[in-house]
């Protein structure tokens, strides 16, 4: 006799898996973390099987749940396109999604095309801002959802990820060696500033700023003539550029979350469409620190 899996199980133990924490799955999939476990313990006692063993407070999967894990994937991506490809039709109209300027190109592209192949009727009305700003803008109603940098210490949205901040010179470059330290931001209301400049002031390092009302690409441009530093999370590093390691003088950076937030009315069900997309984007996405590379052959810690 054929027996069904239970999909909401897979997806549950997929998020656990990729998250390796049964509340930060609870977070992501708005359930109380009471429901994660006894999904949890539905899906082991489908199999009879242990998914997960706990070590040093984290989880971890277990032979079993290895060998599960890409299969359950598969299954719940199949699910989410059957059901998009047969209501995918309904919808129409134009979702306003903000996002900084370094996470476009990084995480969102791909992310974008595909909510554009699913949704062919829909337009998607990107607003690049910085974090701060997005933030405002999703508050007075500009925006449907945004995607934001913000410290990982600061309460508020759905973590997608959280990764270290690190400083940024060019390759093979020696201008986080000058003093008065040159660092390049592209503005006054970057999210990151602070940080920057409350770490340079503690060690007492001097520093001045080349510009602070740019772009990110001129930004990239003072970084690649090593005229000055920067600092970006990791994985959106450009690959012709390096992460400076730490023992190079500079002070270490706080770690950054990034956050999905939806408008403060409720998510409508467009928007919610495009924010499964984007969870399952950055479910996907490869390991912090994947292809930065740190200068004289050394990654960044």
């Amino acid at each position: 006799m054929p027996r069904n899996l239970d999909t909401s199980l897979l997806r549950t133990f997929v998020t656990v898996a990729r998250r390796s924490s049964m509340t930060a799955a609870a977070h992501a999939l708005h359930l109380t973390q009471g429901a994660i476990s006894q999904q949890i313990k539905r899906l082991e006692e489908c199999f009879g099987q242990k998914m997960f063993d706990r070590a040093q407070g984290r989880l971890k999967l277990t032979g079993a749940g290895e060998r599960l894990l890409e299969q359950a994937e598969q299954l719940v991506r199949l699910n989410d396109r059957i059901w998009t490809d047969m209501n995918g039709a309904a919808f129409s109209g134009v979702i306003r999604v903000g996002a900084p300027s370094d996470l476009v190109g990084t995480y969102l592209a791909g992310i974008f095309k595909s909510f554009a192949q699913r949704f062919p009727h829909v337009e998607i009305a990107l607003v690049s801002l910085p974090s701060i700003e997005l933030a405002a803008a999703l508050a007075d109603g500009r925006l449907d959802l945004a995607v934001i940098e913000q410290p990982a210490s600061e309460p508020g949205g759905e973590c997608l990820r959280t990764e270290r901040l690190v400083w940024v010179g060019a390759s093979g470059g020696s201008a986080y060696m000058k003093r008065p330290l040159a660092v390049s931001i592209v503005s006054d209301a970057c999210v990151f500033r602070p940080a920057l400049f409350d770490a340079l002031t503690k060690r007492d390092i001097a520093w001045r700023t080349v510009f602070e009302n740019g772009d990110i690409e001129a930004t990239k441009a003072t970084v690649r003539m090593d005229m000055a530093v920067t600092a970006w999370l990791a994985s959106t590093v450009p690959a012709d550029l390096q992460i400076v390691p730490s023992p190079m003088g500079l002070p270490g950076l706080p770690d950054f979350a990034i956050t999905l937030h939806v408008s403060p009315s409720g998510a409508t069900p467009l928007a919610e469409e495009m924010a499964n997309l984007i969870r399952q984007g950055f479910l996907a996405a490869t390991p912090i620190y994947a292809g930065a590379r740190g200068g004289r052959g050394d990654r960044a810690a």
